[in-house]
């Protein structure tokens, strides 16, 4: 009993939102429709608990139920952000659910449902336990991509994001059959033990399907295909969650495969790492460039953003997981405030979505356009703003790797890129002034001043920040 309470006590967080789920479909199942904001305001206490509890939580590292879930620096450190991104997603959806006429209890269920297979996810010691948890993520993925069941837009967002994540489970489940079969173990440690620098092709290809499956994830090119399209589609809260949460799910269970199943093959998932990074930057870069929808600019922003990350996975050590953890953290920031901005864009109460919208928003509002400029300075990596920090820490790593090319063709994608983000600088500030905004919600002009603030002085105080990921990094090996 006492090893069944000690294992317990190592996913607490877990159990409070499994118990707090139990709880809200009851309620919601007993008093019905009016029922809504009530189950948000639990959701998000749910969420707020989790993160209080991981932070008063155990030290050290702690592998339990038979080795399928693992309790580390690491995952508590990628735990804090994903919760993060799902209790600010559930602060800013509740105004605009209202206002669009689905504000149903069973949005935030949906939401702490996905966020219990991210935590599953980024604890997962095992291939079992990480497709359970990718699963619990994505199935409640597939229902909010679809949410405005009345919008063709949202439909559609859903059904494509259902049928490609389908493949891509797939293929993830198709490589870890592959590696079980050649390792004789679902466990990361055994995998790492049975292929220790003996390469053989059955776990090459297991690996390469594993790593495409979780590149589908990430948004990582080139199996990014469904990302414009659903967070175009999909409800505004919606994309702010596939962007925040999912990425740093999706981004932490691949950097635990790599560095705890293959520390022994670096040299072949180093290859795969790089090509995706590389392509990843370049279209990222490339391909915002004639986007009108701010939306679809962010789906390309994301996909090269998670192309910066992976340089820093692909210099490897302590040194490249820290730039990693470093990055995320700031790029959920950055995403969470720009989103943020988005919601905010309201005329005559109705959402807008077009880049030329924002004409003339200085004058009309100054406060936002400057926080909203701040957002967009930051994701171009200008200094002295967080994102440039985060370029500087995976760039640095990556130098140190001694993966010259890689960082040139990084630095020049992030000047590339510069120019779509500072073109809604201009818009803002020097286009003719278009219909000003309505008077929005305070829960999204909230998040995006605490993000312009937490964007624009990082560099005073960062060193609570990378002794942080450090910790974090240095936990994993």
């Amino acid at each position: 009993m006492s090893h069944l309470s000690a294992a317990l006590a190592h996913c607490l967080p877990e159990l409070i939102l499994a118990f707090g789920i139990l709880v809200l479909v009851l309620l919601g199942a007993l008093r019905g429709k009016e029922t809504g904001g009530l189950v948000t305001e639990i959701a998000i206490g749910l969420l707020g608990l989790a993160i209080v509890v991981i932070f008063l939580g155990g030290k050290g590292t702690a592998i339990v139920f038979n080795g399928a879930f693992i309790d580390d620096g690491f995952g508590r450190f990628m735990k804090v952000l994903t919760l993060a991104g799902s209790l600010v997603t559930l602060l800013m959806s509740q105004d605009f659910l209202a206002r669009e006429k689905i504000d149903k209890f069973e949005f935030p269920i949906l939401i702490l449902l996905s966020t219990l297979g991210m935590l599953m996810l980024i604890s997962a010691a095992g291939l079992i336990a990480l497709y359970l948890g990718l699963e619990l993520m994505s199935l409640s993925l597939y229902v909010i991509a679809a949410f405005h069941r009345d919008n063709l837009r949202a439909s559609e967002a859903g059904l494509k994001y259902f049928v490609l994540g389908a493949l891509s489970s797939g293929m993830l489940l198709y490589g870890a059959s592959l590696l079980y079969g050649f390792a004789g173990t679902v466990s990361f440690a055994g995998i790492a033990e049975t292929i220790n620098g003996k390469v053989s092709l059955g776990a090459v290809f297991g690996l390469v399907f594993l790593m495409a499956g979780l590149a589908f994830k990430m948004s990582a090119v080139p199996f990014h295909m469904w990302t414009p399209d659903v967070y175009e589609g999909a409800p505004t809260p919606v994309t702010a969650f596939f962007a925040s949460a999912v990425k740093m799910a999706a981004v932490a269970i691949t950097v635990r495969v790599v560095f705890t199943a293959f520390p022994g093959i670096a040299s072949q998932w180093r290859q795969i790492v790089i090509f995706i990074s590389l392509l990843s930057m370049v279209l990222g870069a490339f391909a915002a460039i004639g986007q009108t929808n701010i939306k679809r600019l962010m789906a390309y922003s994301a996909i090269g953003h998670i192309g910066f990350a992976l340089v820093g996975l692909a210099a490897g050590g302590e040194a490249g997981v820290s730039g990693v953890l470093a990055y995320m953290a700031i790029y959920l920031v950055m995403t969470l405030g720009t989103f943020a901005g988005i919601l905010s864009m309201r005329i005559n109460g109705q959402g807008v979505e077009n880049i030329s919208d924002l004409s003339g928003l200085a004058k009309t509002d100054g406060v936002m356009a400057f926080f909203l400029a701040m957002m967009m300075f930051s994701l171009a990596g200008i200094p002295p703003l967080a994102g440039f920090f985060a370029k500087w820490y995976v760039f640095n790593a990556a130098i140190q790797a001694g993966l010259y090319w890689l960082s040139v063709i990084g630095v020049l994608s992030s000047a590339v890129a510069a120019f779509y983000y500072l073109r809604i600088v201009k818009v803002m500030y020097f286009d003719e002034a278009a219909p000003a905004f309505d008077r929005s919600a305070a829960a999204p002009r909230a998040v995006l001043a605490v993000s312009g603030i937490l964007v624009l002085f990082l560099f005073v105080y960062p060193g609570v920040f990378i002794d942080a990921t450090t910790a974090a990094a240095q936990s994993l090996f």
